[in-house]
């Protein structure tokens, strides 16, 4: 008897670590103590987003060789019901940040997001990539040109090169989200907020009134949504599998 607890409580610990590990390590968790008995993977995309270059070991970031590994396991795991991602992120890396959005918005699983503090730049695709969104009362999300760091050559396929690139994330925010494409360019472009740069900063009610988030709220409000859809999703495969 006191060797079974004891192996018990080994195990407790031994889950206890890999769950602090991959907080640590990933800012992600698995939750599982819910009153629904759902399957939930808790992600977090927080400082600024790395890509194919190192950012100094101060800088605090979100790396994709680690969120998209996890992405893909969170789409192939049966043991997942849905996935809540978190995020506070200054922006990054264009390529990575779409690619991370591009895997989010294919999840078969529901997903919720929610901007905590705020959603930055390439930040606003990855909040706009999940079946519904959320962002708390003081939450930002800036919209502006896509800007590169180092020499850049003054010639016309460079701007013809910056034009499709923001197209390309116009096109993604305007498709996972209610804002109207010529109005995000409009924001875009917006010269009369920003010192010495273009662009748009939407405080909380403002980004839902701009039909980028689906609704302001808080932790509380996007976990209830996403055992909402996940109920639902739990309802309709039941249902597609009677009529097999």
């Amino acid at each position: 008897m006191a060797e079974k607890k004891r192996e018990t409580e080994q195990e407790t610990a031994e889950q206890q670590k890999a769950k602090n590990e991959g907080v640590r390590e990933f800012g992600e968790i698995q939750l599982r103590n819910n009153r629904q008995n759902n399957r939930i993977s808790l992600l977090t995309i927080i400082g600024e987003i790395e890509g194919h270059d190192c950012l100094p070991a101060a800088t605090k970031t979100t790396k994709y060789e680690h969120v998209l590994p996890r992405l893909a396991e969170i789409e192939d795991n049966m043991e997942v019901d849905g996935l809540m991602l978190l995020l506070n992120t200054v922006g990054g890396d264009v390529e990575s940040g779409l690619a991370i959005a591009e895997m989010v918005a294919s999840i078969s699983k529901p997903t919720v997001s929610l901007v905590l503090g705020g959603s930055h730049s390439i930040g606003v695709p990855l909040a706009v990539s999940t079946d519904y969104s959320f962002i708390v009362p003081s939450g930002t999300m800036v919209i502006h040109p896509v800007r590169m760091n180092g020499t850049v050559i003054g010639a016309q396929p460079t701007y013809d090169y910056f034009k499709q690139m923001q197209n390309r994330i116009l096109r993604f925010i305007h498709t996972h989200s209610d804002a109207g494409e010529a109005r995000l360019e409009e924001l875009m472009m917006n010269t009369g907020m920003l010192t010495k740069d273009l662009g748009t900063i939407l405080v909380g009610s403002q980004a839902v009134e701009e039909g980028l988030i689906d609704e302001v709220g808080g932790i509380r409000q996007a976990f209830e949504r996403l055992h909402s859809l996940i109920e639902k999703n739990k309802a309709f495969n039941d249902k597609r599998k009677e009529m097999c």
